[in-house]
């Protein structure tokens, strides 16, 4: 049986990496696609395990050669996640969470129609603020540019199938696992995946 493809994205600040790493933790069934980025590594990231960081034009030389299964242009950096990373899992049977935003969604829903969104907005704008000067990492200009590309995200929230408020950070990761767990349980899973059990039921 296929895997699941499932997409994850919030604005900058919403703890969506937090949530996935929580969320991943709890379920093995599902592997996390390691994205692509061409922006400069952050303190404390490891290249492989947070992104694959490569330089602007060798991103540019993966489009011209269609490596990416989603690509896009994130806070002036490219981001994207490689054909590799994702449709060997799926033809596996393995599901693949895809951490992306809404631009990259977009075009998966494009090519995966049957994908589960999911979308994840902070409790507050005071929160979202909060959690961004928290990182420590980002001058008040960044900042600036970071909360207004955040709100252009929030936009696209009801492009999603699922929406989780992160306000209490155990009750998000309780939602987005009942989410996968929902998902799981959809009669067309259920008919492959037990169908031995339901002829035998049904004779």
């Amino acid at each position: 049986m296929r895997g699941t493809l499932y997409i994850v994205a919030a604005p900058s600040g919403a703890g969506k990496s937090s949530l996935v790493n929580a969320t991943l933790a709890r379920d093995a069934q599902i592997a996390l696609s390691i994205s692509f980025t061409s922006r400069a590594m952050r303190p404390g990231e490891v290249d492989g395990r947070h992104y694959h960081f490569v330089s602007a034009a060798e991103f540019e030389r993966m489009i011209a050669a269609g490596d990416f299964f989603e690509y896009a242009r994130v806070h002036g950096d490219w981001k994207g996640t490689a054909r590799q990373s994702v449709e060997p899992q799926l033809a596996a049977g393995k599901d693949v969470l895809l951490e992306i935003d809404w631009q990259g969604a977009r075009q998966v829903r494009a090519k995966v129609p049957d994908a589960v969104s999911v979308f994840i907005l902070p409790p507050s704008k005071q929160a979202l603020d909060d959690r961004m000067r928290k990182r420590g990492q980002d001058s008040e200009a960044v900042m600036a540019q970071r909360l207004a590309a955040a709100r252009e995200e929030m936009l696209h929230y009801d492009e999603f199938d699922y929406v989780i408020v992160n306000e209490v950070f155990d009750t998000a990761v309780d939602e987005m696992c009942a989410i996968f767990t929902a998902s799981r349980l959809r009669r067309a899973q259920q008919q492959v995946r037990h169908d031995g059990l339901i002829r035998s039921l049904l004779d």
